[in-house]
């Protein structure tokens, strides 16, 4: 085995890591983003869990804060910047 051969080995492992890390967080970021918005807009649902657990502004600060995550992890997995 060459030296060339564990060279293209190596770029494309990485390529295949680097899709499968994107894809992931593409998955999660758009999951958080989904429960980042469900945080901020649950007052407007009648919902068992709004009685027993009132929606207040913490909430809304944790929904903003999941969304900001969330679009960070669909960025990062635009990105593919895993390996530099």
């Amino acid at each position: 085995m060459s030296i060339k051969s564990n060279e293209d080995y190596e770029r494309q492992r990485n390529k295949q890591v680097a899709g499968m890390r994107s894809m992931l967080d593409y998955t999660m970021g758009v999951l958080i983003i989904f429960v980042g918005v469900f945080l901020i807009v649950r007052n407007k649902f009648d919902l068992a869990l709004n009685k027993r657990f009132p929606p207040d502004i913490i909430d809304l600060l944790l929904g903003i804060l999941f969304v900001i995550y969330g679009a960070w992890r669909v960025y990062r997995g635009y990105k593919k910047n895993y390996f530099k």
